[in-house]
């Protein structure tokens, strides 16, 4: 199935949004797995994932088994988790790695680096070479990968410019934040697993529109009047505040503040979209990322992630914003839900933006339908 995406990339004050196949059609979501999802730097997992070098977890990528691993140098590596032999999934369920990877079907063993380094009986009963089995190019096939507060992003088909290319502009935008994020650990760390389409999760963040019904609690203070538009065509989009509320415990005390920040943050917080599916959050005194995993045409599991100067955090503060963090986001749910079921009325073309209030959401459907239309073109070249 080909959509009309014409409509999509017009100028916002005329633009619709994505047919409503793009939540929908089989066809679309497998148009969009391979031109959306893994041309691009798409989220997978963070680096805390796999702390201690040696550890090793199975993660897919809508469908395509993956391992994460932090090798004994304390590289984290991403490679196919499947045996150069016959295919076999390596890794089943997070462990540590404390020899050498080994297939479970004919032991083939793999380095934390992916090299091939054992083929047992490979040559025959007790005979552990053959002639025509060259171990060094039958090592795992590693995915290009780049990690970025401590999200790891890969580009599955290898076709993406490199990320510092890609996000020049948001990591001279977020600069001051190049010192360590450090995981909170288990209780910073949450689950979310919502019925709709991974795209409408994104368009939902982006902007602030919603502020006032939806999040009545944060509007009270951080009102939608105090929020701006964050836009970079074709790369990221967003919204900020200039009204960031430090969290605060009983005895006054708050987080440690990330180092060398200016002025700009003592009251400001920014959160954006970085296309496709990671959703992140830069404060002052601490920060959050939400890699979004689709799992099917109406099924999406959001990963969420939260980040501390320092690695020596008060327990109670850090589950009191946890928790605070949960609210928020769950309040989202029926929002993005309610979306999914409503792309199901044969009649809807789509939707209009206000123009001046939905900058951010038109920019990532424009980006998708630019890069649908990019790879229709040169499938048709070819």
């Amino acid at each position: 199935m080909t959509t009309d995406l014409s409509t999509v990339i017009r100028p916002i004050d005329s633009a619709n949004g994505l047919p409503n196949a793009h939540y929908t059609d089989p066809e679309v979501f497998a148009e969009e797995r391979e031109g959306v999802i893994f041309d691009q730097w798409a989220g997978l997992a963070v680096a805390a994932d796999v702390p201690e070098a040696g550890d090793a977890k199975p993660v897919e990528l809508l469908g395509v088994p993956l391992l994460l691993i932090r090798d004994k140098g304390g590289q984290v590596r991403v490679f196919h988790n499947i045996c150069r032999h016959r295919g076999m999934i390596l890794v089943s369920e997070p462990r540590k790695i404390e020899g050498a990877i080994r297939c479970p079907y004919h032991s083939w063993c793999y380095s934390t680096q992916g090299r091939l380094v054992a083929t047992p009986h490979v040559g025959g009963p007790g005979m552990n070479t053959h002639e025509d089995i060259d171990k060094s190019d039958l090592g795992l096939v590693e995915v290009p990968s780049h990690i970025w507060r401590d999200v790891v992003f890969v580009n599955l088909n290898g076709n993406a410019a490199p990320f510092e290319d890609v996000h020049a502009d948001l990591l001279q935008r977020w600069y001051e934040f190049d010192s360590p994020h450090h995981h909170g650990g288990a209780d910073s760390r949450f689950q979310l697993d919502v019925k709709t389409n991974w795209k409408l999760a994104v368009e939902n963040y982006c902007e602030s529109y919603h502020l006032p019904w939806v999040h009545p609690g944060l509007n009270s203070y951080s009102r939608l009047e105090d929020h701006y538009h964050i836009e970079k065509p074709g790369q990221y989009s967003g919204q900020g505040t200039y009204v960031y509320r430090q969290l605060k415990a009983d005895s006054g005390e708050v987080f440690p503040d990330f180092p060398g920040l200016s002025d700009k943050w003592n009251e400001g917080a920014e959160y954006v979209a970085v296309f496709p599916n990671v959703l992140l959050g830069a404060q002052r005194d601490h920060a959050f990322a939400i890699i979004l995993e689709p799992r099917g045409l109406d099924e999406t599991s959001e990963h969420i992630h939260l980040y501390y100067a320092s690695e020596k955090t008060d327990d109670a503060l850090r589950a009191r914003n946890t928790a605070q963090w949960k609210e928020v986001f769950e309040e989202d749910v029926f929002v993005v839900e309610g979306m999914q079921k409503g792309r199901h009325a044969p009649g809807f073309d789509g939707g209009r933006f206000s123009p001046a209030m939905d900058g951010p959401t038109h920019l990532f459907h424009a980006w998708v339908a630019e890069k649908l239309h990019d790879r229709r073109e040169k499938l048709a070249a070819e």
